[in-house]
């Protein structure tokens, strides 16, 4: 699957790694994701180059501004993670375009499943088609020891 780029307003969303910024993605993630605090940068440059990863940028400076990274096989299933905006740019619905670029940019794989999990966003999420799980009961997790 082809890099891809989708213009939405003032802001762009690629899926071309060579406009990554790990650097700022790490400080994003290991100092203000709850979900991520304190991951080391070996471990996020790991999960950077193990996913598919969009980025929105601004469409003026170029600077990164929001990230989201999708662990798949590209052909049954699909978890979406890591999606952070950056505090500068909250609330111009860039969480929800990157969702609903996560899903078009998936779309034609066909897969069976592709699913998240969120403390406080779930609004986010649904604005781009996602709902709670149908059968959470049969989803299990293994415990780190």
């Amino acid at each position: 699957m082809s890099d891809t780029t989708v213009v939405r307003g003032e802001y762009e969303i690629s899926s071309d790694p060579a406009r990554l910024d790990p650097a700022r993605i790490h400080h994003w993630l290991s100092t203000d994701a709850y979900w991520a605090l304190g991951r080391s940068r070996e471990q996020q440059d790991r999960a950077i180059a193990g996913s598919l990863n969009l980025g929105a940028y601004d469409r003026a400076s170029g600077e990164l501004v929001a990230y989201a990274r999708v662990v798949t096989d590209h052909a049954t299933f699909a978890y979406l993670c890591d999606v952070y905006v950056d505090r500068a740019v909250r609330g111009k619905g860039l969480g929800t375009a990157l969702a609903e670029a996560v899903r078009d940019r998936l779309a034609p794989l066909g897969l069976r499943r592709i699913v998240l999990a969120t403390d406080d966003a779930h609004e986010v999420y649904e604005r781009a088609g996602f709902a709670p799980l149908a059968d959470p009961e049969k989803w299990m997790a293994l415990k780190p020891r």
